[in-house]
């Protein structure tokens, strides 16, 4: 629900003091919150089938979003047209933000689960943040350069692009207290800690199953 919320305020660009950035922005880093706790808790197999449950959603809500556009209009509509242009303008933003969604949040995952098995499941906070803050390099600069190249100047768009990072990673760290303490007592709660040692990183699979030493739980 998250990114099919962030591509439809995307295209609004807002200014924050002296902070611009996009309408999406604000939302879209409760996605790699929510897959930083998928991972930590249900590991990367199950954050991967999440992320193309996202993106399968998004997809609808694009399909059936054109689908309306492209119906007649009555006469006396005054705003249909505004409502077509702004859908117009949104193809391009949907088009980045898939793009950067499909390569961030896998990435993000990815990154989590290497950690986890590199720190041997300690420090969990740091995990979160190292992770956000690639995956939200990656998906700024992939975002806003397709979204927003060509229509501002690269001084804008390279501020731009900074000024989205910083917010998704500040976020995530101010999301902390209550992402930790959910990942720790979802454990505690499934009896369930996965380890991707074994895990094969196809972002393509769909396969969601572990085998019983995957599971770290004590």
């Amino acid at each position: 629900m998250v990114i099919v919320l962030a591509n439809w305020v995307d295209a609004r660009l807002i200014q924050l003091g002296p902070i611009i950035t996009d309408g999406g922005t604000l939302i879209f880093p409760l996605t790699f919150l929510l897959s930083d706790i998928i991972t930590e808790v249900y590991g990367y197999k199950l954050a991967r089938r999440a992320i193309w449950c996202g993106f399968l959603f998004n997809a609808l809500a694009v399909f059936y979003g054109l689908i309306i556009s492209s119906l007649p209009s009555p006469a006396f509509a005054q705003y249909n047209d505004i409502f077509d242009k702004m859908l117009t303008i949104n193809v391009r933003i949907i088009t980045a933000s898939t793009v950067s969604y499909i390569i961030s949040e896998p990435l993000n995952s990815f990154i989590l689960a290497k950690l986890k098995i590199k720190t041997a499941g300690k420090f969990m906070w740091l995990r979160f943040i190292c992770s956000t803050f690639l995956a939200a390099g990656a998906d700024s600069f992939i975002f806003g350069t397709l979204a927003f190249y060509g229509s501002m100047s690269t001084m804008n768009l390279l501020g731009l692009i900074f000024s989205m990072w910083g917010i998704k990673v500040f976020i995530e760290i101010v999301g902390l207290p209550l992402s930790l303490p959910l990942s720790k007592k979802l454990k505690t709660l499934e009896q369930i800690d996965i380890y991707d040692d074994a895990t094969k990183f196809n972002v393509f699979s769909l396969d969601a199953d572990y085998q019983t030493q995957a599971n770290h739980f004590k």
